[in-house]
């Protein structure tokens, strides 16, 4: 419920090896947040960062107290550092967005209006996505399609990680402990009201796109896996359709409706071990995540925090030092 004080809102950026770019993300922040009757918090999650995206956050701190970071003491990944933010983060309302400007904060007041108006999560839906090869946009495009076809969730098609989420919403997600969240999945799934603000996704300021294929394709099977069964049951389908064309092709040997018919018992043969291998590789996804969940290690570890006053502290995390500076 908004108050009549000032609403503050909380930014949640994970970041990556974003060096070369961090700090006209924060200049561009802090651009927007001058013009802005919110009060702001700025949360950097930084996920194992090599590079000096750290440092230059810290510096950028000196002069600007709305600043705070989290820094993790490894690569932990994406939705996890999304995690990590959302825990920390002390507002009214709490927007993720990336590090990279793609996510532009203009957008932000819209969200706001439309979080003022009742809603409690507005998500950005992109009407396009500048700076990104045909083949990223059309595989992407399909895995919104499909997810959405294989889960019961109505997640909408086409959006990001990039909303704004109500207080009562993050309490929420805050208290979960998936081991691989899918957090676009999540949100869907923990309900309240909910409508989008659409937007023209930017290009990348600088630096290259920390989702490469094999991240973008661990994204999608975590996403299938976190909310649909369905996977599990290619392997029926798939086992009734080669058992019927295995008795088609046997007919057609037996008749003499065909030449060469040890060859194509040979494809037949490579075709049914190869759908089994594939299933046997559903199932085991599926029973990888009960194992992870088994585990019950912390979801990620802080190695530090710098400009908070007091940490929410949940049960699977750990942290190991936190500062005030």
């Amino acid at each position: 419920m908004i108050g009549t004080q000032t609403p503050k809102i909380s930014i949640v950026l994970p970041v990556y090896n974003e060096e070369a770019g961090i700090l006209a993300t924060i200049a561009a922040l802090e651009q927007f947040i001058s013009n802005q009757d919110e009060a702001y918090e700025m949360i950097f999650v930084d996920d194992g960062s090599v590079d000096a995206s750290a440092q230059l956050i810290k510096q950028a701190r000196l002069n600007d107290d709305a600043i705070r970071l989290v820094q993790f003491s490894r690569n932990f990944g994406h939705q996890l550092a999304i995690t990590a933010g959302i825990r920390y983060a002390t507002g009214d309302a709490v927007v993720v967005m990336d590090a990279d400007l793609q996510d532009p904060p203009e957008v932000i007041p819209a969200m706001i209006k439309c979080w003022r108006a009742g809603n409690q999560v507005v998500y950005g839906q992109r009407l396009g996505r500048d700076g990104e090869t045909w083949f990223k946009k059309l595989t992407a495009k399909l895995f919104y399609r499909v997810l959405k076809r294989a889960t019961p969730l109505d997640i909408p098609l086409d959006t990001g990680d990039f909303r704004l989420m109500d207080r009562r919403v993050v309490t929420v997600l805050a208290k979960l402990d998936e081991p691989e969240p899918f957090v676009r999945g999540l949100v869907s799934w923990v309900g309240f009201k909910q409508t989008a603000v659409t937007y023209e996704r930017h290009e990348r300021i600088a630096g290259q796109s920390k989702y490469p294929l094999n991240k973008m394709f661990s994204l999608a099977i975590d996403g299938l896996t976190s909310f649909s069964g369905l996977p599990l049951q290619f392997s029926v389908w798939a086992g009734a359709g080669l058992f019927l064309l295995s008795v088609v092709a046997f007919i057609r040997i037996v008749i003499g409706a065909t030449t060469g018919g040890s060859d194509l018992l040979l494809a037949t043969l490579l075709l049914t071990t190869s759908l089994i291998l594939f299933s046997i590789g559903l199932v085991s996804t599926y029973l990888y995540r009960i194992f992870v969940s088994s585990r019950k290690r912390p979801l990620y570890v802080v190695a530090e925090t710098t400009g908070f006053r007091q940490v929410k502290h949940y049960p699977n995390y750990t942290e190991s030092s936190q500062k005030w500076g």
